[in-house]
This record gives structure tokens, C-alpha cells and sequence, in this order.
């Protein structure tokens, strides 16, 4: 009996011994991805030396005036301009809620909705299972949803924007939202749509055969936010949280569908001018719009990309290489972010903007000159996305790519 019990007792202490290694490399990941993300730790001599290399103060300067002609403009919002590991401007420009009595400035903690920049996290979380071995870029969307009414779409095409598939938000007419509409949830979400795309072809069916060519569709990115829920078993919310949010320490960054009172705190509101746009019909789709969060976390989100600690580095450039060529011109597309290239067809800078219900939004870096422009309104404003004297400023000069060509990116 006595050598049973010690048998049992070794099993126990080699399993207990196993999950605790367990914990502990996962506590570990965990605190390498902070570290990676968490700001460059200079001392004196190298911070003086970085500030002497980029000119450091002259810029601030100019990058100051340049922000004042925008609030003069209309920009209501919060950017943040480093270079370098060095943050070169931060600031907040107006109000979070333009109706409250008390006046509700805008704080470096206030959290804006990004829009399409949302797409970025969609993208990575994919690559992320990719890596893992859980999913695989030629699996097609019948793999997953069986119903899903167009065949022949994979992971790679809807990462890229290749799919042809028509925007979830134009493809159904307004009787589906009356047939489906349920009074304890009056929102569609996620599956509701892939529920509506199986059992209603909409029209038209689709705008390119899958692949054919580049067609920028939120569709693409709301099927790939399901996607991860059906391999997963967790919520779009959950599972980006939990592996990129959390381990990153983006305390501040949340998706709208989480369930969370906290998340409420320095929330803003959208506008169109001095106009409170109320929720949205599809405000609870995600994948393709629905991240909220602060200047602050996306510089950890910036560093994080840039830091070869997020993915694997190989599975990180897969999401650098521009895939669409129908067209002649710098501007192309990845997985997840956009991009303006070279003469060698090569990221010469790589990017993001979004506009949603009143926010834009602009998530632009520089992999040569290491720097990034950050700004999120929540004011309907274009100035957010004319950011060429900007470029400028920090590319040191006016003769690059973006400043012989637009002033203005895509949204």
C-alpha cells in the first residue's frame, strides 16, 4: 500500500511539475511580448545621440505647426509621432462627448473606435493560428461554414482582399433585417451575417471571381474573424485579447462587443461635425471594424510589429508582401495592412487608415526610417489622412515617393 501511495504521489508531483512549466512558459511568452512592446529603454548618452541623429527638436517643431493647421481644420483627436524608439510629438486636440455639460477633454488614455485599422489585429490573429499549424491558407470558407453560398474563396484570398465577395453592409436588402430581427438582439452579429450569406444568396453575387483581382471588401475580414470563432471555440473578442491585447499589455484597447463596464472609461463618442452619430446597425460585426483603443497601445502595437517578437519573423513578412499587381501604381495591399512601394516593388512604407460612423483613423510607419504617424479622430475629418508634410518632416527631405504623389491615402 505504502509503494502504491509513493507511486501516486510521484505521477502527481511530475504532472504538478508539468503544469507549472506550462504556466511558466506561458507566463514567459506572455512577458517577452510585453518587453517587446513596452517603450525602448535609452540611457542619456543614446537618447542625445538618436535626438542629434534624426534632429529630434527641429522636427517636434515643425510637426507641432503642422498639427495646429489641422486643428485648425477640424481635427478633434489624439496623435502620437515617433521616431526611433523616441516620441517625437503626443497630444490631445478637443473633446471625447461634444453634449456633455461638463466638458469632456480629451486624455492620452481616451479610447477611439479604429475602423478599418482594425483589420491589422484580424490579420495577425489569422497568421497566428496559420503558425500554429490550426489553419492553413488555402483553406476555403466551406471547411468551416459548410452553408456559405460562394465556393472556391481561401484564408490567403480573404487576407489580401481577393475573395471578390460583395460588402456585407450593401449585399442584403432591408427585409432581412426585418425576417431575422430579434428583439433581445437587435444587432446582427458575426454569425448572423454568415447565417444571412446561407441562406440568401445576395446581389450581386459577387464582384471578381475569387483571385482575379484586388476588391476591397469588409466582407473579407468578417469571414475571417469568424473563421478564427470556428477554430477557436472562443469568441473574436476572447481570442484577441487573449493573444494579442493582453500579452502585448494594450490595457487600454478592447473590441466593441466586449462585455465589460470598465471599458466605458475615456470612451469617445463619433461625430459628423458637432452631430453624435448614434450605435450603428452593425456595429457589433467585428473582424473588419470594432477595435477600440489609444494612441499609447498602438505605439506598443507599432513596436510589437517591429520588434520580431509578435510571430515568428518569416510568418510576420508574409503579411509585408504586396499581392496586387492588376494595376500599375505605388499603392498595393498584403494581408491586413496596405502599403506604398518602391521602384523594386518593395514596402516603402506600410500602413492603415479607417473611417467609421465619425472616427478616422491613420496607422502609417516607415520600416527604413523608423518612425510612426498615429492619429485617431472622433470627428469627421479628412486632414487625418493628409499626412505628406509629415512624411516630410521626418523623412528629412521632400524627395521620397509620397511626397511627388498623393497627399491623401485610401480609407
Amino acid at each position: 500500500m505504502v509503494r502504491v501511495y509513493k507511486v501516486w504521489l510521484s505521477i502527481l508531483i511530475i504532472v504538478g511539475v508539468g503544469v507549472s512549466c506550462g504556466k511558466d512558459s506561458e507566463t514567459k511568452l506572455a512577458q517577452n511580448l510585453r518587453n517587446c512592446a513596452d517603450e525602448q529603454k535609452l540611457s542619456p548618452k543614446q537618447q542625445t545621440h538618436i535626438q542629434q541623429q534624426i534632429h529630434a527638436e527641429e522636427k517636434s517643431r515643425k510637426i507641432e505647426e503642422i498639427f495646429r493647421q489641422k486643428v485648425r481644420g477640424g481635427l478633434n483627436g489624439n496623435v502620437l509621432v515617433a521616431q526611433k524608439g523616441l516620441i517625437l510629438y503626443k497630444k490631445c486636440f478637443g473633446l471625447g462627448h461634444f453634449e456633455r455639460s461638463e466638458r469632456d477633454t480629451l486624455v492620452e488614455d481616451s479610447k477611439f473606435q479604429l475602423a478599418s485599422l482594425s483589420k491589422t489585429f484580424t490579420a495577425v490573429g489569422t497568421l497566428k493560428l496559420i503558425e500554429a499549424g490550426k489553419l492553413q491558407f488555402e483553406d476555403t470558407i466551406q471547411k468551416f461554414y459548410p452553408d456559405f453560398p460562394y465556393h472556391g474563396i481561401t484564408v490567403r484570398e480573404l487576407l489580401s482582399h481577393r475573395s471578390g465577395l460583395p460588402n456585407y453592409q450593401y449585399a442584403f436588402d432591408d427585409s432581412m433585417k426585418v425576417n431575422f430581427y430579434k428583439k433581445e438582439k437587435p444587432y446582427p452579429s458575426n454569425a448572423t451575417i454568415m447565417h444571412w450569406f446561407a441562406t440568401v444568396k445576395p446581389t450581386p453575387q459577387r464582384y471578381n471571381i475569387p483571385g482575379r483581382g484586388f476588391s476591397y471588401s469588409n466582407t473579407n475580414y468578417m469571414v475571417l474573424a469568424s473563421i478564427i470563432e470556428k477554430v477557436t471555440g472562443e469568441s473574436y473578442e476572447t481570442y484577441i485579447r487573449k493573444n494579442i491585447f493582453e500579452p502585448l499589455g494594450m490595457h487600454h484597447t478592447f473590441v466593441a462587443t466586449t462585455k465589460n463596464d470598465s471599458i466605458n472609461y475615456h470612451r469617445t463618442a463619433g461625430y459628423q461635425w458637432n452631430r453624435r452619430i448614434p450605435k450603428d446597425y452593425y456595429d457589433d460585426v467585428v473582424g473588419d471594424k470594432g477595435i477600440y483603443s489609444t494612441t499609447g497601445d498602438l505605439f506598443r502595437w507599432y513596436r510589437a510589429l517591429n520588434g520580431d517578437c509578435l510571430l515568428q519573423k518569416k510568418s510576420l513578412a508574409e503579411a509585408f508582401v504586396p499581392r496586387s499587381f492588376e494595376r500599375k501604381g505605388a499603392k498595393n495591399y498584403g494581408y491586413g495592412f496596405r502599403m506604398m512601394l518602391n521602384d523594386l516593388n518593395q514596402p516603402e512604407y506600410i500602413y492603415h487608415s479607417g473611417w467609421w460612423k465619425g472616427y478616422n483613423t491613420m496607422f502609417w510607419f516607415s520600416p527604413k526610417d523608423e518612425y510612426v504617424i498615429i492619429i485617431l479622430s472622433n470627428r469627421y475629418n479628412t486632414t487625418v489622412y493628409q499626412i505628406k508634410e509629415l512624411i516630410e518632416v521626418l523623412h528629412g527631405s521632400s524627395d521620397n515617393k509620397m511626397a511627388a504623389g498623393d497627399s491623401e491615402v485610401e480609407i
